[in-house]
């Protein structure tokens, strides 16, 4: 899987993102932080899109995009 540049890959909607760390606290790889009360990927390359991150965002505010180029 060619998953390009790892940072335009995971997608955070800071509109609804509210900080809550759930998504920050199911990454096995520490992908994401907390910036200004955001959830940021400050690892992207890391990403393993195991999904975690948003199957459990309460919220629905982050995406992964996955490319199968």
């Amino acid at each position: 899987m060619n998953v390009g540049n790892p940072s335009e890959n995971i997608i955070i909607n800071e509109k609804w993102c509210k900080g809550c760390r759930i998504c920050i606290d199911f990454c096995p790889k520490d992908v994401l932080v907390l910036r200004q009360d955001k959830a940021y990927p400050a690892q992207p390359e890391a990403c393993t899109f195991c999904g975690l991150c948003e199957l459990r965002c309460p919220d629905f505010a982050i995406t992964l995009r996955r490319n199968n180029k």
